[in-house]
């Protein structure tokens, strides 16, 4: 089909890998916990544009130049580290809690928590490479075209997006009483800093492809 071979085992096997936590389950988690449904939800979209957008890049060969030059990788990876600690200390030295904003500021946060979202994706160089190393075991040998590539991906997101959202939910419902209170939520804000600080250590340590 189009240059996909073994959909169904692809399909399978990309809902077990959603399935297991990763960075952006965490962000995400962390966002939905802090901050609420709304919150996780902007956080999803911001995520799965990333995936989209790592996609085309995979599709299109762009993504083998981040392979092949280790500065590249490096930059990359550096800023998403920068970044990600930028967030964690900010909410641990945030005084607010997070979950009460509401007015003209909650559509500006919406808005930033989606680019914190998609940032956070573009700048983890480990999907690039994930997708790389993955969704070729699919596409037929003698394939030139990008469409199998961006069905794979496609699929990939999908299944990926209906997962997110299932974690957005859950996570936001089950902590909906603790961010009523005050004092808890602060608590939630200060938990959710150092989790994005502990992505950046762990993002710190992927090592470049030799």
């Amino acid at each position: 089909m189009y240059g996909v071979i073994h959909f169904e085992v692809f399909l399978l096997t990309g809902i077990l890998l959603n399935l297991i936590p990763g960075a952006d389950t965490i962000y995400i988690v962390g966002r939905s916990v802090s901050q609420g449904r709304t919150a996780g939800i902007y956080s999803v979209l911001g995520i799965i544009t990333g995936s989209l957008m790592h996609t085309l890049f995979v599709a299109f060969g762009l993504s083998m130049i981040l392979v092949k030059s280790v500065y590249l990788f490096n930059a990359i990876k550096f800023i998403g580290v920068i970044y990600l600690m930028y967030l964690g200390i900010r909410m641990l030295l945030d005084k607010s809690n997070l979950a009460f904003q509401t007015g003209a500021s909650d559509q500006l946060n919406k808005q930033k928590i989606y680019m914190q979202g998609l940032l956070t994706s573009l700048t983890n160089p480990k999907v690039s490479l994930f997708f790389i190393a993955f969704l070729p075991q699919f596409i037929e040998p003698n394939a030139s075209s990008p469409i199998p590539f961006l069905i794979l991906g496609l699929t990939f997101t999908t299944t990926g997006f209906l997962w997110c959202l299932f974690v957005a939910y859950f996570s936001s419902y089950v902590t909906k009483t603790l961010r009523g209170n005050n004092k808890i939520g602060l608590i939630l804000n200060k938990v959710t800093g150092v989790i994005f600080i502990g992505m950046g250590i762990k993002l710190l340590q992927i090592k470049a492809p030799n």
